[in-house]
Order: structure tokens, then C-alpha cells, then sequence
């Protein structure tokens, strides 16, 4: 995701609403973790998450890049910031048993002065236990506070560049979609079916360069479609079977997922109940998700129409979605569950997930959106049925 892609001024806005939130928490200098995050402030882009690495912002000047010295030159490549404000620490130290590569952000912090008011993002996947507790030691407890999900919240509600990016990348998941319907036939080793809607995804669309996702296809049959978030295995297609597939195509890191249900030979009543019964959730939710509405009211949608087809639905059924690397294309904020009051915008986007599992089968079928003033409005164009094909 070049920085290119986004103007000096989205740029500049993104860094003036994180700095008014780390403010409001009394953050000094803000060390970044998530990729995600440290995308969407720079443009930085690259596979180089497994190691240690972060933006750091402080409250007055320029964000800075730390990384692994392999790493630089693609931060040179892919963010607006000055080669000056790119620094990194030693490769030796690279899963090296002696020294972590935290001891050398202790001295870049140290020479600047930001040695308190630190915000880490804790509850986050790429800050470890052993990062934090070189900080700690440097610094003090007291120097550190808690910043998960901080610059998360800032990225809600997308721009009008966004949300075309999404749709973009909702091509893509619809064009997977096609490729995934046309070769679905009995006895087709599941691996290669895998296979072909990946390559689709990735081989994009004349003009449309796909990504990888932030998720691999999630595709359970039968019994283990009772499980939500089986991948694949190299077992045929068989009669008598429901598979749903969670897929996303994925342009300049943003997402698009959707999950479509299949079915070889003639659904059961009880599936094809079910169906019913996540179809009228999707509609009824995309009416209620208008600015204003709360998550709950929105998800209560879903629940409501489950309950009256005889249906209990106990996980959450939506979330946020947008920029994101693996493992998650979420971006860990609100939830559409009860409990979660918050208030919908115009131009969040959501993941809608009305699925439901039983002990014996599995069926989602699912819509990304965005918020608009008239409902949510998908932002791919895929059949909602469940695709049958006869024996």
C-alpha cells in the first residue's frame, strides 16, 4: 500500500486525530505496533511483522519508522516520511538470545527526551512480552500506559478514498465468488478448489491487481462446518454436504469479505430454514445500520430474525473492517452484539455475519457494507442464495 495512494492532507488528518486521542490519554509518544496502524499513519507496507518494528509518534514533529535494517529500504519505498526519520537497530540482533532489538529503541527514545508518557499497544498481536518488559525496565512501570486499540478507533470511519478501495477489493471478492460457484462439483478435492478462488483472488481483474489477504479461505463441510474457522483439507466434495466459504479479496490492504454456503444434491428443511432465516437478518440489518443507530440495534436484527425461525445465535454477528494484515482483516473495535452501544457514522464499514452453527452443519452468509444515510449498502455485488448444485 504506497503512501501514494493517499493525499499529504489524509495524511496530515489521521496524525492530527490520533494526536487529539493520545491527548485525551495523556500520551506523550505513541509506539505502534499493529502493521495496520503503522499503514495507515505512513503508508509502511511489507512482510516484516514477525520481527520487531513500530511508528513511533510523538506529540509535536514527525512520526518516525523503527525497524530491522533488512526492512529500511522498503520503508523507503513505501511511506511519505523523510529518509532522516526512518531509523532502525542492528540485524545481529535479528532472534539473536543476548540482546533484543528493543534495546536499541530504549536509546532512541532516551536521546530524544521521551522517556515517560509512553502509550504501547498492549492487547495487540505483534508487541510481545519481551518487548514490553525491556521498556519497563528502562523506563519504569509508571512511564507506560496502555494504548491498545487507540489509533484503531481513529480509522472508523473511513474517507471517500477508502471505501473506494473497498469496493475495489469487493470486485475482487465477487469475482472469487464466480470462480468459486463455476468449479464447485462433487468429488473435487477441496485443496484445488482452494487453489483456484486464491489464484482468482490474486490474478485480480484487468486493471485490478489483487492482494493477499489478511485471512486465508475458511472452508468447512459438513460436520466440520459445526467448527467456524476450519480452513481446508485435501478431502473431495461430497453429496449431502453444506460448505461455507469465507473469502476476501484484498486491493492496497484493504478487505472485502463475504461468505457464501454451498450445497451438493437437496438441502435439508432444517438448511434451508436457516437460510431463510439469514437472509431476512441481512436485509432487516442493512435497513436498521444508518448513522445514529448503535451496534446492538443493528445486530438485534440479526438475533431477532433467528429467534423466530427457532434459532439461537450466542456470538457476536459484525465487525469493523478496512486496512488490516494477518492474521485478522477486523480492526478490534465495536462489535454489532448486544451490550455495544456505540453510535454508527456514515462511512464505517462492517462485516455482517449472520452465520450459524449447529453439531451438524454450518451456514454463513454474510455482507461487508458501509454506512450511508439510507441503510448499509453492500460493497459487493455477490448472489445471497445458498448455491445448490444437484446431484
Amino acid at each position: 500500500m504506497p503512501a501514494s495512494d493517499f493525499s499529504t492532507q489524509e495524511y496530515a488528518d489521521r496524525i492530527a486525530k490520533t494526536r487529539a486521542a493520545m491527548g485525551q490519554q495523556g500520551i506523550e509518544t505513541l509506539l505502534i505496533t499493529d502493521p495496520s496502524n503503522m499503514a495507515w499513519l505512513t503508508g509502511y507496507d511489507g512482510w516484516s511483522f514477525y520481527v520487531p518494528q513500530m511508528v513511533i509518534l510523538p506529540a509535536n514533529g514527525s512520526p518516525l519508522w523503527w525497524g530491522r535494517t533488512q526492512d529500511k529500504a522498503g520503508a523507503a519505498q513505501t511511506t511519505w516520511l523523510d529518509a532522516s526519520e526512518l531509523l532502525d537497530w542492528p540485524e545481529e540482533h535479528v532472534q539473536h538470545p543476548d540482546h533484543h532489538p528493543v534495546d536499541s529503541l530504549v536509546g532512541v527514545l532516551q536521546e530524544r527526551g521521551w522517556t515517560s508518557g509512553l502509550g504501547v499497544e498492549m492487547d495487540n498481536y505483534y508487541y510481545s512480552a519481551a518487548s514490553h518488559r525491556v521498556l519497563q525496565h528502562a523506563f519504569g512501570e509508571a512511564a507506560l500506559s496502555d494504548a491498545t486499540g487507540l489509533v484503531n478507533w481513529q480509522r472508523a470511519v473511513k474517507s471517500d478514498t477508502e471505501v473506494d478501495m473497498m469496493r475495489k477489493a469487493g470486485r475482487l471478492t465477487a469475482h472469487m465468488h464466480e470462480v468459486l460457484r463455476d468449479a464447485f462439483h462433487e468429488g473435487l478435492p477441496k485443496n484445488r478448489l482452494v487453489a483456484e478462488v486464491q489464484a482468482a483472488g490474486i490474478a485480480g481483474l484487468p486493471g485490478l491487481a489483487g492482494d493477499y489477504p489478511a485471512i486465508v479461505p475458511i472452508a468447512p463441510s459438513g460436520t466440520e462446518a459445526s467448527a467456524s474457522h476450519i480452513t481446508w483439507n485435501d478431502r473431495p466434495l461430497s453429496l449431502g454436504e453444506a460448505t461455507y466459504f469465507e473469502i476476501s479479496g484484498c486491493y492496497r490492504r484493504y478487505h472485502c469479505p463475504a461468505s457464501r454456503s454451498l450445497f451438493l444434491g437437496d438441502p435439508p428443511d432444517d438448511i434451508r430454514r436457516a437460510e431463510a432465516a439469514v437472509l431476512q437478518a441481512i436485509e432487516d440489518a442493512l435497513a436498521a445500520a444508518r448513522p445514529g443507530t448503535t451496534c446492538e440495534q443493528v445486530a438485534a436484527c440479526v438475533y431477532d430474525s433467528f429467534a423466530r425461525a427457532g434459532y439461537v445465535k450466542a456470538n457476536r454477528t459484525g465487525y469493523p473492517i478496512g486496512l488490516s494484515y494477518p492474521p485478522d482483516w477486523g480492526e478490534r473495535t465495536m462489535s454489532l452484539r448486544p451490550g455495544d452501544t456505540t453510535e454508527l457514522k456514515e462511512n464505517m464499514t462492517f462485516h455482517l455475519m449472520p452465520g450459524l452453527w449447529t453439531s451438524e452443519w454450518g451456514l454463513a452468509i454474510t455482507e461487508s457494507f458501509v454506512v450511508t444515510e439510507t441503510g448499509g449498502e453492500p460493497l459487493a455485488d455477490i448472489p445471497r442464495e445458498l448455491v445448490v448444485k444437484p446431484a
